[in-house]
């Protein structure tokens, strides 16, 4: 489980007005979500590499690993909003992602196999 759950890396210029200051703004952000256990191998990916530069030793073992996957995304932020409103719409959205991690599961049926004579059930729960 990393220490961190969102990270800002940048903002960048709205790409409608490509105006600054004052302007809707875009906002890069990166969500880290655990991995269930038994789907981490799954998700493991020894070259795995963080778009957050200061990514520990420790948090790129557990990307590689599989106990953590990340998600880079860009949010437009609206002019008016304030910063507690853009934590919360982010605290929202890193939700909506681990929850997604935590219920699509491809590989419910992974090795499930048919001998000749019987069906074999597998799967990852």
């Amino acid at each position: 489980m990393p220490d961190k759950r969102i990270i800002v890396l940048d903002r960048l210029l709205d790409a409608e007005t490509h105006e600054g200051e004052g302007m809707p703004q875009q906002v890069r952000v990166v969500f880290w979500a655990d991995v269930p256990t038994t789907r981490q191998p799954f998700y493991a990916n020894a070259t795995v590499l963080s778009a957050w530069k200061d990514a520990s030793a420790a948090d790129l073992t557990a990307l590689q690993t599989g106990q953590v996957v990340e998600r880079t995304e860009t949010l437009r932020i609206p002019k008016s909003a304030t910063m507690a409103h853009i934590q919360s719409a982010l605290q929202r959205r890193w939700q909506d992602y681990q929850t997604q991690i935590n219920t699509y599961n491809p590989w419910n049926r992974y090795g499930t196999f048919w001998d000749g004579s019987t069906w074999i059930i597998g799967g990852v729960a």
